[in-house]
């Protein structure tokens, strides 16, 4: 177990407003008393004698032993995102797929069944449709945005509902507190990823969902730096099932990478409110240009889901999904006719980015499949960053003139 009773903690930040706790929340200080959050790079520690260590490794005794187990800097980390969430406890992970398969595979068995959402990521869809039925867990996916379609799916042995909410590039919306209600009826553990929306937006365990998962490598980090993963949770998930599967199979984070985290988590709320304003602003702004075929964003009132978006999140985000006539030719001119924003397959960052999902994050999956998701070869994503708007927006006019060319 992580204990971290060697080393003074902050003022509890239970009751603290959300700025602080991003602040403040489960900041460690040594014997020096450092302002800043303390980097610890070191793999073991050293007992006072053979007896203490024994101690530690039965758990008898608060203290750390192995930086694969737990480390004061990612202890900090963890803290700080448990106090965000809302959860009971949070463990870290070296990266946002690490913390998905991880929260899945330390809870799953051979012979259980998961329902999961059709619309997600590549890699998570690799996990759950190829990953699992390695091991004898079976899968159904469905229309996530259908709630009787959780229902239909269920079978006596469906252990876990996984899904993504806003899914990845579709922005696609899960009801959370109606899925979550089917699990908990049927004994299942419910399990969302919230890196679109992030902690700011939507916090998924007070509507219902038991385990929440985050690429920290997004916006938590923020700048395009480091990879990180993190889950939050129960304490019975969590001490029951997460943590031995971190400590023995070892998808741990780096101190280092914990640290920077910790570091971007200051800025957390003002970076994502200047994006979503942004976001917001440059998708009506797209929706007028000749040559934009459709623009999703979830504050708008043309939004399929609109209403589901005002009941469970706090705004929109910062990806904004853009469908452009013209097919692949017009994606990539328009891709390649950008000056400011960046063509990268990540999202989250202080830069605004864009992708073709067709040909980078989906690529594997089928024609047919994309086609079924909404992921077509005119659709572009867009990641909005920190950038002047009037600058973005102009940068987006020059790559749809050029799409159309």
């Amino acid at each position: 177990m992580t204990n971290t009773k060697s080393i003074d903690p902050e003022a509890d930040c239970e009751d603290f407003a959300m700025a602080t706790r991003l602040v403040h929340g489960g900041t460690l200080r040594s014997q020096f008393n450092e302002t800043s959050e303390a980097l610890f790079l070191t793999q073991g520690y050293v007992y006072d004698s053979a007896e203490q260590a024994e101690r530690r490794f039965k758990n008898e005794e608060p203290g750390y032993q192995y930086s694969r187990f737990s480390n004061p800097t990612v202890t900090m980390f963890e803290e700080r995102m448990r106090l965000l969430e809302g959860a009971e406890e949070s463990r870290a992970t070296a990266t946002g797929m690490a913390a998905v398969t991880s929260a899945l595979l330390c809870y799953l068995k051979a012979g259980d069944h998961v329902v999961a959402s059709a619309a997600m990521f590549g890699s998570c869809r690799y996990v759950v449709e190829d990953l699992c039925p390695r091991f004898g867990i079976s899968a159904t996916l469905v229309d996530g945005s259908n709630v009787d379609a959780w229902e239909e799916a269920v079978r006596p042995n469906t252990k876990l509902f996984f899904f993504e909410t806003p899914a990845n590039p579709t922005l696609a919306l899960v009801d959370i507190a109606a899925v979550s209600a089917i699990a908990k009826r049927i004994g299942a553990v419910t399990v969302v990823d919230n890196v679109f929306a992030t902690p700011m937006l939507q916090r998924p365990i007070e509507h219902g969902a038991d385990v929440v998962v985050y690429s920290a490598t997004k916006h938590i980090d923020g700048q395009g730096r480091c990879l990180g993963g993190v889950v939050l949770g129960s304490k019975e998930y969590i001490n029951d099932h997460l943590h031995t599967f971190i400590r023995q199979t070892g998808p741990s984070i780096s101190p280092f990478n914990a640290w920077v985290m910790l570091k971007s988590l200051e800025t957390l709320a003002l970076r994502v409110r200047a994006q979503c304003d942004t976001a917001a602003r440059l998708a009506d702004h797209l929706v007028g240009l000749s040559g934009v075929q459709r623009v999703l964003y979830p504050t708008r009132a043309d939004f399929p889901q609109a209403e589901v978006a005002k009941k469970q999140m706090k705004g929109g985000g910062q990806v904004v999904p853009v469908y452009l006539d013209g097919g692949k030719e017009a994606a990539f001119k328009f891709l390649n006719g950008l000056k400011i924003i960046k063509i990268s397959n990540n999202l989250g960052d202080a830069k605004s980015l864009v992708t073709h999902p067709a040909t980078t994050t989906h690529q594997r999956l089928t024609p047919d499949a994309r086609a079924e998701l909404g992921i077509t070869d005119g659709m572009v994503r867009l990641s909005i960053g920190l950038e002047d708007p009037d600058d973005l927006a102009a940068d987006l006019e020059r790559a749809v003139r050029a799409a159309r060319s």
